[in-house]
């Protein structure tokens, strides 16, 4: 199998696109700006899925699914919400086709098949969501309702990327209501930490948690909490958002409760997401010109044993020694595969795991099992160590733990070196177009300034950290007094 992925050094968006082709994570569709995701691609979603999904419901969340369309009207109900989506909305008008009368082969359109009311396909949920928790809502006794779902979303992009930016998306939203303030922020904050433990634990991604500016904030938002990841070529990534929602959408669809005084108010709400985008911050987090490059816990498979064999005899012996293996692997909740096939030689085999990122690779041959040992590679480091089989499966679970955290702390480390302080409008522009990565810079705390630095650099503020440190300084582009210092970055 010949690599031909450009190196990242030449390319990096060459790189990344070729990766995510020759590792068979997606593949383009003949729908403009929508992707296939592959078997391997999924089987990773599968695993992210299956992590968060357990996370929600230990914080005593529950799964349902809401309608794909939404009636315009009810989109419109919340009006900054429906402005901040409007440009990027899939609209269904007709509902049926009819065989065009001049041209028997083509359909078109039936005309006298027009919708009533237009629907929207829908770019997030909270529209048709808090219309349903209308009827669900009546008094204190009735809440706080804890709902998540795993669909699908649309939203129009017309420059698309793999993963990163697609017409349509897989993604989790949560939607909760709740009967005060301070327990709707609780919320969104206590989804902001489940969000950066699974980006840190799982997919050994280092973030940034903090909120973010009243321009970058979700439409219909009072507050939304982000985390912000570092990719490799310096520039930031949104790894998942959770928004409180204050009362917006409890006025715009008339969602009151009685309270124990049994007096009516409107229910505080909040919303939260994660999305398939995940895939591609793993992929530029971690990766190398080799291929992919992906954390034990939520790699599709985490081990691969490659017998090298010359006849039948051979691999008859060695087949014998790896099922036992096997079974002690799998006991231990490891997946592994042992790849037999005859149709390639190991060389090939060997090129295609580590394009596709599997952690752990052992091999074996006659002259192994003769010696009892086996050759263990590992992905991360490339490192390759001969190791007595005596007890392998427990070396090889150490191991597996200790790729995980060292792909964290490598992750981290360059993330580290990639936060600069910027005094001065010449530092900031230097410093973003030499190094890259978060600029931590004093800001006056205006929209007009935030917008300026944006059309002059492409860089935005990607977050307020939570916590952050207060200290007295000047704003880099305005010269104006600031009371902290916020992150600046290009981002995808």
């Amino acid at each position: 199998m010949g690599k031909e992925i450009t190196s990242r050094q030449q390319d990096y968006a060459q790189w990344y696109n070729d990766l995510i082709i020759k590792a068979g994570l997606a593949d383009y569709s003949a729908v403009r700006g929508c992707m296939v995701i592959k078997p391997y691609g999924f089987a990773l979603w599968e695993n992210m899925r299956d992590a968060l999904d357990r996370m929600f419901k230990e914080t005593g969340h529950v799964n349902a699914y809401f309608p794909l369309f939404v009636p315009k009207s009810l989109f419109e109900a919340e009006e900054k919400n429906a402005e901040g989506f409007a440009k990027e909305c899939a609209v269904v008008t007709h509902y049926r086709l009819k065989t065009d009368p001049d041209n028997k082969g083509k359909l078109i359109v039936d005309p006298e098949a027009k919708l009533e009311e237009e629907l929207v396909v829908r770019p997030t949920s909270e529209a048709i969501i808090w219309n349903t928790y209308k009827g669900w809502i009546q008094s204190y006794r009735d809440l706080p309702i804890l709902v998540n779902q795993w669909a699908n979303v649309v939203r129009w992009e017309m420059r698309t990327r793999l993963f990163l930016r697609t017409a349509e998306f897989l993604w989790q939203e949560g939607h909760t209501a709740h009967s005060s303030k301070q327990e709707a922020i609780e919320e969104a904050e206590k989804m902001l930490e489940v969000y950066a433990d699974f980006a840190e634990n799982w997919m050994a991604v280092p973030v940034i948690k903090g909120v973010k500016t009243a321009n970058e904030r979700f439409a219909g938002a009072e507050d939304t909490y982000c985390i912000e990841a570092l990719m490799q070529d310096g520039k930031a990534l949104q790894a998942g958002t959770s928004h409180f929602l204050g009362q917006n959408f409890a006025k715009a669809f008339d969602v009151k409760f009685s309270d124990k005084e049994n007096k009516l108010d409107y229910v505080w709400a909040t919303s939260w997401g994660v999305s398939t985008r995940l895939i591609g911050g793993l992929v530029m987090t971690h990766s190398d010109d080799d291929g992919l490059v992906l954390p034990p816990k939520i790699a599709p498979l985490q081990v691969v044993i490659v017998p090298i064999f010359k006849g039948e005899e051979q691999l008859k012996a060695i087949a014998e020694k790896v099922n036992g293996i096997t079974k002690e692997l799998k006991a231990m909740g490891i997946s592994v595969k042992f790849d037999d096939s005859d149709n390639n030689r190991p060389g090939w085999k060997f090129a295609q795991y580590e394009m596709q990122g599997v952690p752990v690779r052992l091999a074996i041959g006659a002259r192994d099992l003769e010696n009892n040992v086996i050759e263990v590679a590992r992905r991360d480091t490339k490192e390759k160590i001969s190791v007595s089989m005596d007890g392998i499966a427990t070396y090889i679970k150490n191991l597996l733990d200790d790729i995980q955290e060292s792909m964290f702390n490598k992750a981290k480390a360059y993330r580290d070196a990639h936060i600069t302080k910027a005094d001065s409008w010449d530092e900031f522009v230097k410093l973003l177009d030499e190094k890259g990565g978060f600029i931590a810079a004093h800001w006056d705390g205006t929209p007009e300034t935030e917008d300026k630095i944006k059309e002059l650099t492409k860089a935005t503020i990607r977050c307020i950290p939570l916590n952050n440190e207060q200290e007295n300084g000047t704003c880099v582009f305005s010269g104006k007094p600031s009371t902290q210092r916020v992150l600046f970055a290009r981002a995808y």
